[in-house]
Formats: structure tokens, sequence, C-alpha cells
């Protein structure tokens, strides 16, 4: 049996779907309603499960295999995360705008974490939680790499000294009119170049970089998977608007 089309239908994107989702504030009710859905039956298993006098040892092996089961299930969250791209939505939009509050928005109280039951919803959160967090996150990576400049003194100079080389270039570029000698000034750049891949290799500043970069990752994926989905600023107002509408 074929079906015919339906000419009422409507094909909405995904990306358009979920800007809408996030403007009208449901990606946060998707998200708690998912917790309590995972709280509740977490909680209906433990009140299911007969008394300590009554069980025997034909009850162990489906107690023990649930815990496992549970186990494995938070292990394979957990690695899940790592393997998706968190910077997949990410927009240079994203870095436009005010710098949510470390303490009310970023940070939270302890009730703003929870375990992701999914890797579905790890995922919703991570994306979202980038998008929205993303000048945050930038900052850490900053200060993290500055610590490690600051544990690395060798790196330190050695990324002052390729400043002071580009700077100096640019100086005896403008005193010696460069513009007008295109292939001198593609020489010098290119010994330049040179020079400042020598530098960064000697002062090992690739090593306090890979150090601020794993670190920053780390913390952003835990943060971002942990951190519940609450309503953004711009749903609430959009929220609020529209009841007024209504209202009106």
């Amino acid at each position: 049996m074929v079906f015919s089309a339906n000419p009422l239908s409507l094909s909405v994107p995904e990306s358009e779907f979920e800007n809408w989702l996030r403007d009208s504030g449901f990606l946060e009710v998707v998200d708690q309603r998912t917790s309590d859905l995972h709280r509740l039956s977490s909680s209906t298993t433990a009140t299911t499960l007969p008394p300590s006098d009554a069980v025997s040892t034909t009850t162990i092996s489906p107690i023990s295999s649930g815990f496992f089961l549970s186990f494995f299930s938070y292990v394979g969250t957990l690695l899940s995360l790592f393997t998706l791209n968190p910077f997949s939505k990410l927009t240079s939009n994203d870095f436009s705008g005010e710098t949510p509050s470390w303490t009310l928005n970023l940070i939270g109280s302890s009730d703003s974490y929870s375990f992701p039951s999914s890797p579905a919803q790890a995922r919703v959160r991570v994306h979202e939680n980038v998008k929205r967090y993303a000048r945050n996150y930038a900052s850490l990576f900053i200060i993290f790499f500055a610590c490690s400049l600051y544990q690395m003194p060798l790196a330190l100079v050695g990324l002052l000294s390729c400043i002071a080389l580009w700077d100096f270039f640019m100086f005896f570029g403008d005193r010696c009119g460069l513009e007008q000698r295109p292939v001198m000034k593609q020489i010098l750049i290119r010994i330049a170049q040179c020079a400042t891949v020598v530098i960064l290799l000697f002062a090992n500043v690739q090593m306090a970089l890979l150090c601020a970069v794993g670190v920053s990752y780390a913390v952003l994926i835990l943060h971002a998977s942990f951190r519940k989905l609450t309503p953004s600023k711009q749903s609430s107002i959009q929220r609020n608007g529209n009841q007024r509408i209504i209202i009106k």
C-alpha cells in the first residue's frame, strides 16, 4: 500500500527546529523532563526490590546484573562525550554580546548539575552550553595558557621573543619601505617564519599550548555535559513577550 504525500505537511530543517526550541525555551523543558524521568525510573526500581531478609541467591544475580548495566551505561555515556564535536554548532555570533555571569550562570548552584541520563542528552547539553558559555570557555583557555606559561618560563620567553621579532619586522618594513619591494618582503617573511618556528620549538611553547588545550577541553566537556540547561535570558524575554501579547 502506497501513501501519497501530504501537501499540508511541513519539512523543517533540524537547525531551524533547534533554534525554535531554543528561542521558545523548550530545550530546558526537554532536558529537565529527561532528568526527571531517569530519576523516577531509578527510584521505582529501587522501591520494587524485595526486603533484605527475603533476598535469596536467586535474586542476587538480577541485582548484580542491574548494577553492572547501570555502571556500564554511565561509562558509555562518559566515553561518548569524547566522541562528539562540541564546536559543531558554534558560530561567530556566539562570541558576541555580553559574557554570562561566572557565578550565577556558568557555575550556578549544586542543583544545576546532574549526570546525563543518555548520550543523546549529553550531546544536547554540550552543544547548547558551548553556545551559551563560549566567551567563558575562551577566557578559561586563556587563563590555563597563562598558567602553563607561568609554570614554563622558557616557553614564556620564547613567546615574547616571537612577538618582539614580528614587531621588529613590522617596524623595519615601515622604515625601509618594503611595500615597494615585494620580493625582498617575501624573503624576509619566510626568514621570520622559520626563525619563529625554531624559537617556538626550542622554547617548548607547543607543550604549554597542548597542556592548556587539554585541560580546557576536559573542563569544557565535563562542565557542559553535567550542567543542566537553564532558561536563557533571550528565551525568558521572548516568552514574557508572548504572554503579554496573549493577555492583550
